[in-house]
Formats: structure tokens, C-alpha cells, sequence
């Protein structure tokens, strides 16, 4: 059992094949017929990932963040140089697939550009402002914390100088990252009528 809880890709497989047992076994009703396989494998995809992102993100603001100060210089190398590349691949990765699978659920939905520009009031305006919190989110990551980040932890060549102006520049569009996220998952849950 160690062995397969010490492989974080058998237990992925694992988690893929119980999740199509739920899936087709549990539900097989709501997957009759490509076009619902689709928009719910799309659906699922989404959540999966905004969950990751999201998680991340958290993860970065509530412990990693606050906790580097407090680590003696010779063992930050060690988040540094190991530990924060990771978190930052998959954090990148997972806003950029949140996103994607976002506009295709919407897209499949048939209210892509009905939210994206705000229409009526309802489901599709909340679900428009938890896009669009979502899109700035994703530029945030992808061109202000990730090139900030790249010179932070050494991934390209920077003085420190670069790397103190770096620095609080990630670390505010990280936290606004933070402050949009409340309400981001409040418009995303509630157009979907998750919250009654």
C-alpha cells in the first residue's frame, strides 16, 4: 500500500478510474450522448482545475508567503530551488486549463458571450463577473507573478536589484489574486445554483 500511495501517478490513475465509476456507474443517465459526455467532462475538467489553482494560490498567501521569513537562510534553498518551481509550474498550468475549460463549458453552455459581455441580469452577469475575475486572475499569474517569480527564485539571470523590485510586485498581484478569488468562486457557485 506504501508503495502505491508513495506514486502520486497511480494514485491520479487510481482517483481518474473511481471518478469514471462514479461517473458511468453512479450518474451514467446525465452522460447519455456525446454532447453531455462532453460538457460534463468539461465541466468536471474545470473544477478540477480552478481547485488546484485555486488551492495553490491559497497555499502560496496562507502558508508559504508568510512562512519564508521565519526560515533560516541556509534552508531556503531548498524551497527556493526545489519546492517553489513545482508549485509554480502547476499554478501557472492549472489558471491557464481553469480558464480554457472555462470558456469551453460556457461556449457548450451557449452563454460564452452573453457572460463575457455582461448581458442580462441572472445567471449569465454573475457568471460574466466570475469570468472576467478569473481572466484577470490568469493575466496576473501568467505576466506579473510568474516573470517576477522566474527572477525571484533564480530561473533567469537577474540582479538584486531586478529581484527587489521583483518582489513585491509578485506579492501584490498575488494577494489581488486573493482579494478576487472570494468573490470569483461566490459568482461562479452561485450562478450554477449551488448557493440557495
Amino acid at each position: 500500500m506504501g508503495k502505491f500511495f508513495g506514486n502520486l501517478h497511480a494514485v491520479l490513475g487510481a482517483g481518474l478510474v473511481l471518478a469514471l465509476i462514479v461517473m458511468l456507474g453512479l450518474d451514467a443517465e446525465s452522460f447519455s450522448g456525446t454532447a453531455a459526455c462532453i460538457k460534463l467532462t468539461f465541466i468536471w475538467l474545470h473544477v478540477f482545475f480552478g481547485i488546484l489553482w485555486i488551492g495553490l494560490l491559497y497555499y502560496l498567501n496562507f502558508v508559504q508567503v508568510p512562512t519564508m521569513p521565519k526560515i533560516p537562510a541556509e534552508m531556503k534553498g531548498a524551497i527556493t530551488g526545489h519546492i517553489a518551481p513545482k508549485v509554480f509550474f502547476f499554478f501557472r498550468y492549472s489558471a491557464l486549463l481553469t480558464v480554457i475549460t472555462g470558456l469551453i463549458v460556457a461556449w457548450n453552455g451557449g452563454f460564452l458571450v452573453q457572460a463575457l459581455s455582461l448581458g442580462t441580469p441572472g445567471k449569465a452577469r454573475l457568471i460574466g463577473v466570475g469570468m472576467w475575475l478569473a481572466l484577470i486572475m490568469a493575466f496576473n499569474v501568467w505576466f506579473i507573478i510568474w516573470p517576477a517569480q522566474k527572477k525571484i527564485l533564480g530561473l533567469v539571470e537577474a540582479t538584486a536589484e531586478e529581484k527587489a523590485v521583483a518582489a513585491p510586485k509578485a506579492l501584490m498581484a498575488s494577494r489581488t489574486n486573493l482579494l478576487l478569488s472570494l468573490a470569483m468562486i461566490y459568482a461562479m457557485v452561485a450562478a450554477n445554483g449551488l448557493i440557495v
